[in-house]
């Protein structure tokens, strides 16, 4: 059973990595082969036999697993004819609808798609809806004109409403960088095929029922409907209650598991000492809250609730025990979204709830793989989240590191008997304390190949911040949330208390200069090399050589950051959406050029994309960083930057009195005919001129910084977001002979008013980047615009099509484009 369940978990692993589905061929060889190795494995008995041929049939079966899943929910993707399109939907609001700077966003389960003449349009049964309070965000805009925004009152909307809405759709779309964040695979597990937005204001009270974004009904009844409106009733009693508190949010992240009220700072210092996995609804939570009520039902029920109905002589109280444990997981469980952490823990709790039913004993092993196979059977994807390896690793270090060796009950109770009760207090903190030290030298190679690094400071944390957390701040939590409100505004200001004092201690220990080791990313033989040596060293005593595990660390250890080699340049364009950011790697320094667009307060092109990407490469210092001009696409993330990794100095066009300047390190501002040499590698700054800050009529974009990099006979042009005049300029001006370069990044994404025949006729460039969001509502790049390099033989490369695109300068030009090195058979559907 063990072997089946592991080999079935390899196999869903080896789908997640393909680049295409298998083939309806696929799946009739691959029953067979399954059936035939289960047919091999009964008849042979020897485990030096059965073991391997078990996991080959557990690996074909989940990988067709796999395969079935992906391929029945992919197929309900929005066509891409429909794409762009005004439809009119009638369904209702699923999940819990967040509300943000620019509106709300929700999801909606579509019941009913209206019929467009005789046409009735494919939607996807699930969307992932936005509704602006600003029309900007909806209206394309033509090259020249600013958007101008329309506010609009976005109504209060709820789980379990019906609507009928309007709106506009696009097939999933997400980012695609190195080290990033996979929003594609993200939607495709949480079912949602189609994205877009509501087009158009709510209609006003009184409004017939065929108004389209007209709410029809207030409430609609079903299981999943009544438990959002729970988590949502939840969620607003703990924010009425704690109205403006800081750590409200995560209150609301303890009781009903909606960790959107916890502000990035927040999650920056639990991340970084290392408690992160506590504020959610976690397993151990739920393992508390289980045994907290199974031994309150138990204690009642051997009283017979105070009656004379002598209940234990109708069923054990152990067992009434085992059933409310099991009652109260499963309703915590919904309330925290069924996550994978909390999914492990409820059917694991399952599983030995069961077995103690029926009187059998179950081993702890078979129990994991139970587990491991039922979260698997219901999400195949689960394996891609740091949670999964996260939670199910701890808990076999836990079983590898604890099982057999620690003292039984009985010896701590009899150590408790003779004398005193501390003996067997005192053993139990030891348990307690190595099983810290397991969890804790055993999840790091792990950790550190899942993030690029490791809190120092996570055993001290851990210490305080998991009985606190779960067995004060959680119950007390839950108390006050369901409590009377007048209660529960005096109850819940005690969890809040605590954890206020828990975030000023977490403060200390991040303000420690060693509180957390960076490193990059390792490779894969790093990682086994690192787990093998763990493996060692948590052996029992008395194995011969567990120091010898140390050394399976060191390559781990000595890890370092790894730049271009000698005589060569490494650019990486990032895919940020529609904004700008490059990095420009030489052999020994690094310049980032933009910084992406403003998405958000808690979130830019730079927390998205840039830091992610450098934190898995393991570098925490830029030699500088360029910013091109004040547009939000190319400086949103600038502060970001600034805040989180060390920067030696920033050339930028932007004004004396742009807020970046007041958290920019070294700042000087960008004129043409400044350069500098890094490692042989030439910088000379092209444009604007020193004339050009003394006038006003000029936008921004026209003092974009533009920075030529030249490497031998091979060069790079930066050309930020200036346009025809200025490319004239530049054409005719005193910078025309340093125009030519092998790599253009295209001015102003490729809009209609740039690129010009002229401008491109002197770069002459190779290869042209467009860095450009997908259906982006400026329509970049322009389409005559593309035709224009097409025509002059100039290729082509987008980052909405191509993802990331890293290009390697020197002898030769290389090109890698992510999505087609990166491969998944989600990505291009």
């Amino acid at each position: 059973m063990r072997a089946l369940i592991i080999g079935f978990a390899i196999g869903v692993g080896l789908l997640q990595f393909q680049g295409q589905l298998p083939g309806v061929e696929w799946y009739a060889v691959g029953g067979v082969m399954a059936a035939l190795l289960a047919f091999t494995a009964w008849k042979f008995w020897q485990p030096f036999l059965r073991l391997p041929l078990l996991l080959t049939c557990g690996a074909w079966l989940g990988f067709l697993w796999a395969a079935s899943f992906a391929l029945y929910y992919l197929d309900q993707e929005l066509p891409a004819a429909w794409e762009g399109q005004d439809i009119t939907v009638i369904g209702t609001v699923a999940d819990l609808p967040d509300h943000t700077e620019q509106g709300l966003r929700m999801r909606f389960e579509v019941e009913q798609v209206v019929m467009q003449g005789a046409v009735k349009p494919p939607v996807p049964p699930r969307l992932a809806l936005a509704w602006y309070g600003n029309q900007r965000y909806q209206m394309p805009v033509e090259d020249g004109e600013a958007a101008a925004p329309a506010r609009m009152a976005v109504p209060d909307v709820r789980p379990g409403e019906r609507w009928r809405l309007k709106v506009r759709l696009k097939r999933p779309h997400g980012n695609a960088n190195p080290g990033g964040f996979d929003y594609e695979v993200w939607l495709l597990q949480d079912d949602v095929r189609a994205t877009g937005y509501v087009v158009g204001a709510p209609a006003p009270a009184g409004a017939p029922v065929t108004a389209i974004n007209r709410r029809l009904d207030e409430f609609v009844w079903t299981p999943g409907h009544v438990i959002d409106a729970a988590r949502g009733w939840l969620r607003d009693r703990i924010y009425a209650a704690l109205p403006g508190e800081q750590y409200a949010g995560v209150i609301a992240a303890l009781v009903m598991g909606d960790q959107r009220g916890i502000s990035q700072s927040d999650w920056s210092i639990f991340n970084r000492t290392g408690i992160g996995h506590l504020m959610a609804i976690s397993g151990l939570h739920i393992t508390m809250l289980a045994a907290l009520f199974g031994g309150l039902a138990s204690w009642l029920w051997r009283r017979s609730f105070f009656t004379d109905a002598q209940l234990p002589l109708r069923m054990p109280a152990q067992k009434v025990a085992v059933l409310a444990g099991m009652a109260t997981a499963l309703l915590y469980v919904l309330l925290a979204g069924f996550g994978v952490p909390a999914q492990r823990t409820l059917y694991m709790l399952v599983v030995v709830g069961v077995a103690f039913w029926r009187g059998r004993v179950v081993r702890v092993s078979v129990v994991l793989c139970l587990a491991l196979g039922l979260v698997l059977l219901a999400d195949p994807w689960s394996l891609l989240w740091p949670g999964f390896w996260l939670s199910f690793g701890a808990v076999g270090l836990l079983l590898y590191g604890t099982v057999g060796r620690m003292q039984p009950r009985h010896a701590m109770a009899s150590a408790a008997s003779r004398k005193h009760w501390w003996p067997a207090l005192v053993q139990q903190l030891r348990q307690a304390a190595h099983a810290q030290y397991i969890v804790t030298l055993g999840l790091v190679p792990l950790t550190v190949l899942l993030f690029g690094q490791y809190s120092l400071v996570s055993p001290i944390a851990n210490a305080i911040a998991i009985p606190l957390v779960s067995l004060v701040i959680t119950p007390l939590a839950l108390l006050g949330s369901l409590l009377p409100t007048a209660v529960a505004q005096f109850v819940l200001q005690l969890p809040h208390g605590l954890l206020v004092w828990l975030a000023d201690f977490l403060r200390v220990l991040d303000a420690m200069p060693w509180a957390v080791w960076e490193t990059p990313r390792p490779s894969w033989w790093m990682f086994v090399l690192a787990l093998g040596g763990t493996v060692l060293l948590l052996a029992p005593r008395g194995w011969p050589a567990r120091w010898l595990g140390l050394f399976g660390w060191l390559p781990l250890l000595l890890n370092v950051p790894q730049g271009p080699g000698e005589g060569s340049m490494r650019v990486t364009a990032f895919d940020v959406g529609q904004g700008m950011a490059v990095l420009v790697e030489t052999p020994g320094h690094r310049l980032l050029y933009d910084t992406g667009p403003y998405y958000t307060a808690e979130s830019d092109g730079a927390t998205r994309v840039i830091l992610p990407y450098l934190r898995a490469r393991g570098i925490d210092h830029l030699d500088r960083v360029v910013i091109s001009h004040n547009d939000n696409d190319h400086s949103g993330g600038a502060v970001s930057i600034f805040k989180n990794i060390a920067v030696d100095s920033v050339y930028s066009s932007l004004a004396p009195t742009s807020p970046i300047l007041k958290v920019a390190p070294l700042h000087q501002r960008c004129e043409a005919g400044q350069s500098w040499n890094w490692d042989g590698i030439g910088f000379t700054m092209l444009h604007p001129s020193a004339e050009s800050y003394e006038s006003d009529k000029w936008r921004p974009n026209a003092r974009s910084c533009v920075l030529k990099v030249q490497i031998g006979r091979q060069s790079l042009l930066l050309a930020g977001d200036i346009e025809a005049v200025q490319e004239d300029e530049l054409v005719n001006g005193p910078m025309a002979e340093r125009l030519p370069a092998t790599v253009l990044l295209a001015p102003h994404h490729g809009s209609g008013t740039s690129s010009t025949e002229p401008f491109l006729r002197a770069v002459h460039p190779e290869l042209a980047v467009f860095q450009v969001g997908y259906r982006n509502r400026f329509n970049h790049p322009k389409p005559e615009v593309l035709a224009r390099y097409q025509r002059l033989g100039i290729r082509a490369l987008r980052t909405d099509e191509s993802g990331a695109l890293t290009m390697t300068l020197g002898d030769q030009l290389q090109t890698e484009q992510y999505r087609k090195e990166h491969a998944r058979y989600w990505y291009g559907r």
